[in-house]
């Protein structure tokens, strides 16, 4: 789910507690449901504006890769 609003929420890192993985990606839509299975979360669709986007529920960052994200999605 997209936010209304658009406000751009980050989780707020707390080092040593949120995770800190980072997944490297081919476009700027991903999807993330925190590994899945009783350990995951709702799966969630997210577009990656600028360079990054990070899942508000279990705080993956998803950062495209050097060249990619030009998509040209409708």
């Amino acid at each position: 789910m997209r936010d209304p609003q658009i406000t751009g929420y980050t989780p707020v890192l707390t080092e040593g507690v949120t995770p800190q993985e980072v997944i490297m990606v081919e476009t700027r839509q991903v999807r993330c449901d925190g590994g899945g299975g009783t350990l995951g979360h709702p799966s969630i669709f997210m577009r990656i504006e600028h360079e990054q986007v990070t899942c508000p529920y279990c705080s993956r960052t998803y950062r495209l890769k050097d060249g990619a994200g030009d998509d040209h999605a409708h």
